[in-house]
């Protein structure tokens, strides 16, 4: 039996055919190759048309059987990643109503920090474990006051993964794990949260039936089938936000396990049993996707807005043409600290860890004389690196102390450099794994299916394929107090 996983990124869908029996893809694919299109009508907004995601969709698919002769007909489930916290909004038609409002837009962040007043601190730490911010909820509230036309025709709020599986079945559904992370949730309860539903006005009707992350969200209906080329009636039986997700592509679900992801953003994700929350609410705290009211398991998680979208600006700017492999390659030569330049890697919006404040992104101390673009590429990657280490310290101070970070050998974690500055910077070895998102909502559809008896019968062939661990003779922590101490004089400047 065969597998699909589809992961709805920011840039691109990622799509994966595992064999079940295996465990392994047969054949995995990327659509578009270039990064998808954020518009951004404003500043500090980002948008993406959810249409496109589903023609991205297709063509994904299109490819994997362009690269292997699999047999459709024999996907026996299908399982959903998505980037976290977009707003998705339909009619009773399923009619698109406007772009998807996604991650990394700002334009809600007053209209949390109101509502974090309002309810009061106290109850918005100990009930939802965050602040409203700029999460999906407070992004519903922005369109109530400012498009009021829209908001009266909307019968149904979703995540992205919720509107993929709206496509391919027809109908809609949601999770614990999705609504905590819109920040919809009451963890002492354990039911939506009237309080804030009601402070923001919202009818209940607009939130979709509730069903656990693994469990049947519907089938292919006969209209997907056919332009997809799928059987009817294959249940989408995972849907999950992509770092729940990613956690769950490296077995991490038990307290203690720790995650780490460095693609266009870049997240640690940390496994709790605990109603654990940051008391400034920068790292944040949702259902994890094993979360249970009889077992509860949270995922603890530090955002960075751009860390792979820095690497990328650094990249098309001062090496346009160029593979990613020729600027590691180039930046390795350069000493640890990239002789005195330091780069703050937050031009992304406005950054949870850092009280959501918009910063920016900073070129600190340029020598004219001394500083090639190779320094530029060191300090990208070190400043990226150094920014973990500083949420990571966040993290720390609420209890969360990993032995070990588990990730994907993707994205940032291919490069050598960056590797090194992050181990040595965070002094936490890294485990490497060949998975992606993408196979880890195949094998979470399998979950789901009940193809697999639990996650340990869907992970036991799953193996590290290399470990990192600190060097000792490499200076990082210097350098590193720093580039700490220009962050904190550039967030002293934005107080």
């Amino acid at each position: 039996m065969l597998l699909l996983g589809i992961d709805i990124g920011t840039s691109s869908i990622k799509m994966a055919i595992v064999d079940a029996q295996t465990q392994k893809s047969i054949v995995t694919a990327q659509y578009p190759e270039d990064e998808a299109t954020i518009h951004a009508p404003h500043p500090g907004w980002a948008e993406q048309d959810p249409e496109l995601w589903w023609s991205h969709t297709q063509e994904a698919l299109a490819l994997c059987k362009k690269k292997v002769n699999f047999q459709s007909l024999d996907i026996g489930a299908i399982g959903i990643a998505y980037q976290m916290h977009g707003l998705v909004l339909v009619d009773k038609d399923q009619n698109l109503l406007r772009n998807s409002i996604i991650w990394c837009d700002s334009r809600a962040v007053s209209i949390g920090q109101n509502a974090y007043d309002e309810l009061g601190h106290e109850y918005c730490l100990s009930h939802l474990l965050n602040s409203p911010g700029n999460f999906t909820a407070s992004k519903l509230a922005w369109v109530k006051e400012n498009e009021p036309a829209c908001y009266a025709k909307i019968d149904k709020v979703m995540l992205p993964g919720d509107f993929i599986a709206m496509k391919l079945c027809s109908s809609i559904t949601t999770s614990i794990s999705a609504l905590s992370e819109g920040v919809f949730w009451d963890f002492q309860s354990d039911s939506l949260s009237e309080a804030l539903m009601d402070h923001y006005g919202f009818d209940r009707k607009l939130i979709p039936e509730i069903k656990p992350v693994f469990s049947e969200h519907g089938q292919v209906s006969a209209h997907s089938a056919q332009l997809l080329g799928l059987k009817p009636g294959i249940p989408v039986s995972y849907k999950s936000g992509d770092q729940p997700n990613n956690a769950l592509s490296l077995n991490v679900l038990e307290p203690g396990e720790v995650a780490a992801t460095a693609g266009t953003s870049g997240v640690i994700y940390g496994v709790s049993d605990q109603l654990a929350y940051d008391p400034q609410s920068r790292v944040n705290t949702f259902a994890h996707v094993n979360y249970a009211e009889n077992k509860k398991r949270l995922g603890i998680l530090l955002c960075i807005n751009g860390t792979g979208s820095m690497n990328r600006w650094a990249k098309s700017l001062f090496a346009p043409g160029k593979s990613y492999q020729e600027i590691n390659t180039t930046a390795m030569k350069i000493p640890v600290g990239a002789e005195g330049l330091t780069i703050l890697p937050f031009g992304n919006g406005a950054e949870r860890m850092l009280n959501n404040k918009i910063i920016g992104g900073h070129l600190e101390n340029i020598d004219f004389n001394l500083h090639s673009s190779a320094h530029i590429f060191r300090a990208v990657q070190e400043g990226i690196a150094f920014a973990f280490r500083y949420g990571l310290d966040i993290m720390r101070s609420n209890g969360l102390q990993p032995k070990v970070i588990r990730a994907g050998k993707a994205n940032l974690f291919l490069s050598e450099l960056f590797l090194e500055a992050f181990v040595n910077s965070t002094g936490v070895p890294v485990e490497l794994y060949d998975n992606d998102g993408s196979v880890g909502a195949a094998l979470g559809a399998g979950i789901g299916a009940g193809i697999y008896l639990d996650s340990a019968a869907a992970f036991s062939n799953i193996k590290p394929i290399q470990l990192v661990e600190p060097n000792a003779t490499l200076a990082y922590e210097p350098v590193y107090q720093r580039w700490s101490s220009e962050l904190n004089l550039k967030i002293k400047q934005n107080s």
